[in-house]
This record gives structure tokens, C-alpha cells and sequence, in this order.
């Protein structure tokens, strides 16, 4: 028979696909690094880890011969209230990816449209581009926030999903309410995604009593420090929910992540201490990086920083501090060409990125 590359889809044929974060082990084999020394702030995940509680609890628990309850009835019963809503209006994915991904399956089809302004998370055109959707992206403004006006202006009758990230990512700033509400009086699906919400504490929430084509997405990778166990869950209509529940695999989240909640919960207030450890370091890092020529930082209300450079010094930053074992996120594509996300990790590891930034950026 033919090749069976010939038998893709044409549309699959020229995706370009989302580039994920390598993990400590996968480097330290590629570079030869101890993984010990290496310091890894390319992934926005949480320095701190996960809960000492999480280990205890997955130790103790005697039924992962079993299927997990494909109706996540207790699962989502606690994500309701540590949201504060109802069970009803939760649903519970394998991440928040998951759930992008059956939104977007559900809503759309081949020529439908979904808007997203840029830059931002890369999974939502991902998305759509996999089921033959088509992206219209809507630059952001000079300051990275969204052009509601425009935005509007890009709704079509295929228009299906508008994909809104508050914070954002990799820009750090908020969606205000005001611009949330405008795009929710169009027909169409708002999806808010609130992946940081813990480190900035504002939520559209209270918008889903009035606009039921609003969805919310938040995720135990950042502030619980599960990103590896793949554990998010969505707020929305109850309709919606039952009907994303009936298109989910029926064993969507796994044991482990169901007990790894459960234990991340009961040590909240420790967890959110952490987190707010994270931002405080935040807002050192940029007092002290703000102060350097020849870097543009932008206020942020996740656990990372952006840092704008130019003239290719950006690159030389990023490769000069691979080779140390340093990882940060690198973006060298408009409109944040030559730029770097810059996770924030422990203080002294913190330290050791800002000074290495400071030395190149002196010496040039």
C-alpha cells in the first residue's frame, strides 16, 4: 500500500504543533548536566512541589485496581466547594488541556471559527487546528491587553469560541470584567481561562448566573504543585457540564489525581502560603529586574515574568544560561520576539538567573 502519511488529513499535514517543556530528566541525559544542578523555570510549575500530604495519602489509599467513578461524583462535589459553586457546574479533566480540547471538539467543525487574541497559551489554536477549525488571532495592544472592539469585530457566523486567559500567559496581565461581560452578550462560547487564578485571587465567576456561554478552566498544576499528575476541571452551565460529561473518556482523570486533590485540599492554607511566597518573590524579582537597561519587563499576576530584549540579546541570554543548566521559556517569533518568560522559582535560584542576566547585560 501507499505511505501512510498519505492518509492523513490534509489539515494535519501542516499543523504545527505545541511545543511542551523538556523534563530535568530528559536534559540531563541530552546536556550531561547533574539534574541536580540544573534549575528548570521554563514550565510556570510550582518550586515548592506538591503537599507532603499527597504522598501519604496516595501511600495509604488500596484500590488502584479499580476504575475510577466515571461520574466524578465525589470529586466533583469537592471542587464545588473548594470553588464555591455547585457540584452541578463542575466537570473534572486530565488538566485543563483536556478540556480545551472537548470544548473545542464540540463546538467545532471543519471552517469553523475560534478567536484568540495574541499572544497567549498555545494550546487553544492547537486545538482548533487539530479538528480543522480555523484561528483568528486578534493582536493584543502595545500593553498586551485585549482589543474588545476588534475582537467583535472578528465574529462571524462561524465564530464558535472566543479563548480569553486571565492572567495571561506569557503577558501576566488580567481581563478586566467590563470586557469579559461585552464579548459575553455575543453569540458565542467564552472560555475564561483561570490557570493562575490562586496567584492573583480575581475570577469572572460571578458572571455565570447571567451568561451561560461562559466557561471558567482551573487547574492543581500551579498553586498545588500537581502539574505532573494532570489534574484541571472547568466551571459552566450545568447543561453543558452534562453534556461534556457524556462526551468525556469515561475514566478521564485517574485515581492518583482524584486522591492527590483530596490531600492537596486538606493542606490548603499551607499551599496557599506557598503561593504566597511565590508572589512576594514575584514582586522582588521584578523590582530588582526593572531596574536593568536593556530589559522591558511587564507587571504580572501569575508566577512568571515577561522580559522583553532586543536586538538578539534575548537569544544570547537564553543560550548563555542553557549551557549553566538554567532553563527559561524563550520566545523568538513577533510579537514577543527575543523575549523570555522567566518563571519564578525559589529565591536562590532566583539569584543565580538574576545575576546571570545582570553580567550579560552589563558586559555588552
Amino acid at each position: 500500500m501507499s505511505h501512510w502519511k498519505e492518509l492523513l488529513l490534509d489539515h494535519i499535514k501542516a499543523i504545527e504543533t505545541y511545543q511542551g517543556v523538556e523534563s530535568p530528566d530528559t536534559i540531563a541525559a541530552k546536556t550531561g548536566i547533574n539534574i541536580d544542578d540544573i534549575i528548570k523555570l521554563n514550565g510556570n510549575e510550582n518550586p515548592y512541589g506538591f503537599s507532603a500530604m499527597v504522598k501519604t495519602y496516595l501511600g495509604n489509599y488500596d484500590n488502584y485496581n479499580l476504575y475510577p467513578d466515571p461520574n466524578q461524583e465525589k470529586l466533583r462535589h469537592t471542587l464545588a466547594e473548594y470553588a464555591g459553586t455547585d457540584y452541578q457546574n463542575i466537570v473534572a479533566g486530565n488538566g485543563a488541556d483536556e478540556l480545551i480540547d472537548l470544548l473545542i471538539r464540540i463546538f467545532v467543525g471543519i471552517g469553523d471559527e475560534v478567536i484568540i487574541p495574541t499572544p497567549t497559551f498555545g494550546m487553544y489554536s492547537f486545538g482548533t487546528e487539530i479538528v480543522g477549525g480555523r484561528v483568528i488571532n486578534v493582536p493584543r495592544d502595545d500593553g498586551y491587553d485585549i482589543n474588545v472592539k476588534e475582537i467583535i469585530e472578528a465574529i462571524t457566523d462561524r465564530t464558535k469560541i472566543i479563548f480569553l486567559t486571565s492572567p495571561n500567559n506569557p503577558t501576566g496581565n488580567l481581563v478586566s470584567s467590563e470586557d469579559v461581560s461585552e464579548l459575553l452578550e455575543n453569540d458565542v462560547i467564552v472560555v475564561v481561562d483561570e490557570t493562575y487564578y490562586e496567584f492573583c485571587k480575581m475570577t469572572h465567576m460571578g458572571l455565570l448566573l447571567d451568561y451561560p456561554n461562559l466557561v471558567i478552566l482551573r487547574t492543581f498544576s500551579k498553586w498545588a504543585g500537581l502539574a505532573g499528575l494532570r489534574i484541571g476541571f472547568g466551571i459552566m452551565d450545568p447543561e453543558l457540564v452534562e453534556t461534556i460529561m457524556a462526551m468525556k473518556p469515561p475514566y478521564n482523570v485517574n485515581l492518583a489525581a482524584e486522591i492527590a486533590i483530596y490531600a492537596s485540599l486538606e493542606d490548603k492554607d499551607r499551599l496557599i502560603a506557598r503561593v504566597d511566597e511565590i508572589v512576594s518573590e514575584r514582586e522582588r524579582v521584578f523590582g530588582i529586574l526593572n531596574g536593568l537597561e536593556g530589559i522591558k519587563l511587564y507587571p504580572s499576576m501569575g508566577n512568571f515574568i515577561l522580559c522583553e530584549f532586543n536586538g538578539g540579546i534575548g537569544k544570547v541570554i537564553y543560550d548563555a544560561l542553557c549551557e549553566k543548566g538554567i532553563y527559561l521559556r524563550y520566545f523568538g517569533k513577533p510579537p514577543l520576539d527575543d523575549s523570555i518568560r522567566f518563571s519564578i522559582g525559589k529565591p536562590k535560584e532566583n539569584e543565580i538567573v538574576m545575576r546571570e542576566i545582570t553580567t550579560i547585560l552589563d558586559g555588552r
